[in-house]
């Protein structure tokens, strides 16, 4: 047997005691946190202060001195009856967004699979260009091609100067399509990525087992996906929930009488609009906190996704 000879002064590496090892990764964030915290913890910081004083242009311009009003701004929201059904709203219009953004890059991540090399790049060049396409310019484009005069839309359907940002519902549908093609490509790319990990055994045996390829998908594939379904419904309800361009700039500010508000337009038009910037403040705390809730528990799937993995 082959003996190791290790030569003089060398010592041999200690293992790290388990203290140790659980406070590595905090380390690693160190440098990250360090510039973190102060861009993301001070505008925070900032937004809850403002929250509990009425502050309001006449404070801004240095004409009246600043009161503070404790949680006066929290109670005028929960007796706002404007406030709760504009919630109300932003939560059914996040939902929808969900829901037809995981329908429609579910559905492209299967075609993904099965089409040939040509389509399938075509199909994803096309997808990353609307992936990278800023809100502000897919926004005007889409505004441009449902024109009541001059949009392409309407001249394809034979329509003449109908008007898609009039009624409510038909406009939140509009503004809705314009956000689910900015967001469906993260998940098409997502569960394309998934699905080209399962083993093709997998489906094999399926198939010798007499599965047809819809309950091969249903109850094969799409437990197997499950912790990457997770990750990307809440990461989209965590964006389509604090939506912002597109409503404001498609319905010009939240729609006629504020019709196809949500709840960061609403915050913008109090703060901004109304001058008044506490209550605005209290809005956009509102917001964080709901948000707050939500990452945590995305948070909590990705943790629970590395242990499955």
């Amino acid at each position: 047997m082959t003996q190791v000879v290790v030569p003089a002064g060398v010592r041999h590496p200690r293992p790290r005691s388990g203290r140790a090892r659980r406070f590595a990764p905090w380390l690693y964030l160190l440098p990250a946190a360090a510039v973190l915290l102060p861009i993301f913890g001070y505008p925070i910081y900032m937004l809850g202060l403002l929250s509990v004083f009425d502050y309001r242009q006449a404070q801004v311009s240095g004409g009246e001195p600043t009161s503070f009003i404790g949680l006066a701004n929290y109670r005028t929201l929960l007796e706002d009856d404007k406030f709760w059904s504009i919630l109300a709203q932003t939560v059914f219009f996040a939902a929808a967004l969900v829901i037809a953004t995981l329908a429609v890059g579910a559905t492209l991540a299967v075609v993904l699979t099965r089409a040939g090399r040509w389509p399938r790049l075509l199909l994803s060049f096309a997808a990353m260009a609307a992936w990278a396409a800023p809100a502000m310019t897919g926004s005007t484009v889409w505004m441009f091609l449902f024109d009541a005069d001059l949009g392409l839309v309407n001249q394809v359907l034979g329509i003449d100067g109908f008007n898609w940002f009039y009624d409510k519902w038909v406009t939140f549908g509009v503004v809705g399509a314009t956000v689910v093609w900015h967001s469906f490509p993260f998940v098409m790319v997502v569960l394309y990525a998934g699905i080209q990990a399962i083993p093709p055994s997998v489906r094999e045996a399926a198939s010798l087992d007499g599965a047809s390829e819809w309950q091969s998908f249903w109850q094969i594939i799409v437990p197997m996906l499950r912790p990457l379904i997770t990750i990307v419904v809440i990461q989209s309800v965590i964006w389509d929930f604090k939506i912002f361009t597109q409503i404001y700039v498609m319905t010009n500010g939240g729609g006629i009488a504020g019709q196809n508000s949500v709840l960061n337009v609403y915050a913008y038009q109090t703060a901004f609009g109304s001058s008044e910037y506490g209550l605005g403040s209290a809005i956009g705390v509102v917001m964080t906190l709901i948000l707050l809730v939500i990452t945590l528990f995305y948070i909590r799937a990705l943790y629970r996704t590395g242990e499955r993995l």
